[in-house]
């Protein structure tokens, strides 16, 4: 429910006066985790597919896709405005003249109010984020870092290829070109705890993020997380153990944060493991009757 935490619906809702819905924008994108340039086969739970699993071929233009997906939003949920989002792989790992046309593509489609990235804290130098600038108009303008753990020996073991010194930095460079900044975290590692959960949590209340998704751990099949699960390398913890990290994080979550998500959202048939067998939505019932049984808030115990 929304008076236990701030949703991104209501976020946008009180940005732009109504309801806003994002558009997935699929680009061929790769990442310098999986290409050599930061290290080879990515973070250890991320498949083949990135993380797209919806998204149209990336063989439409950014106009072509954000058009028909529009198209079916539009009419479905009677909606007018939207967020071009950025959504697969890295993807502000472009030279500067692509992203350029990227930008400007997405920022001159009717309809759309945002452009959103979600890209890595070490591929958004002043080169990528001044093109985004000169190109994005009146637009507002997300980036979405995936940071996952504030632990850097979790940071190290999932093969992040950054370290949380980088993370910081990035912020605080978005923050300077007049961009937000959202955050992904998984709250369920095997090599994190309550606490640093809870710390995760403190982190981006200070540096001033914008949004959070947070994740349970998923196992795509045919991923090094997989060959470490199979061979025992590793265990997930209960389901009601991430109840309790997930109501903990929100309860140290600056009020003003939205949370976009409090699961992730997989196909069932690319896992081995998602979500203890159950849907994203009774996981997100679950930790608001946890909240309600505590008496709890977002941002009850946030430290100002």
């Amino acid at each position: 429910m929304e008076d236990l935490y701030l949703t991104y619906a209501k976020q946008m809702r009180n940005r732009y006066g109504e309801k806003v819905y994002k558009l997935p924008v699929n680009l061929p994108a790769t990442c310098p985790n999986r290409d050599g340039t930061r290290g080879t086969g990515g973070c250890i739970f991320c498949g083949a597919k990135g993380t797209g699993f919806e998204n149209l071929s990336n063989r439409l233009t950014v106009r072509e896709q954000l058009e028909i997906n529009k198209k079916y939003i539009g009419e479905k949920y009677k909606a007018k405005l939207f967020v071009a989002y950025f959504q697969n792989f890295t993807n502000t790992y472009f030279p500067v003249e692509i992203m350029k046309r990227y930008t400007k593509e997405a920022a001159e489609t009717d309809g759309i109010v945002e452009l959103c990235f979600a890209t890595r804290p070490d591929c958004v130098g002043d080169d990528i984020l001044e093109a985004i600038r000169s190109e994005a108009g009146d637009k507002q303008v997300c980036i979405e870092l995936g940071l996952q753990s504030v632990n850097p020996d979790t940071l190290k073991i999932i093969n992040r290829g950054h370290t949380l010194e980088e993370y910081i930095d990035a912020v605080e460079r978005i923050h300077s070109y007049g961009f937000t900044v959202g955050t992904h975290m998984i709250l369920n590692l095997p090599w994190d705890n309550r606490e640093d959960c809870i710390a995760g949590a403190e982190l981006v209340s200070e540096l001033g993020i914008d949004t959070v998704k947070a994740h349970t751990l998923y196992i795509e099949k045919g991923t090094e997380l997989c060959r470490m699960y199979e061979a025992k390398e590793f265990e997930i913890c209960p389901k009601e153990e991430y109840i309790i990290r997930a109501a903990d994080f929100i309860e140290h979550l600056r009020p003003d944060i939205s949370i976009q998500r409090l699961a992730s959202r997989v196909p069932n048939g690319d896992t081995i493991f998602c979500n203890w067998g159950s849907g994203w939505w009774k996981l997100r019932d679950m930790i608001e009757e946890e909240l309600r049984k505590r008496g709890s808030v977002q941002g009850i115990k946030w430290r100002k």
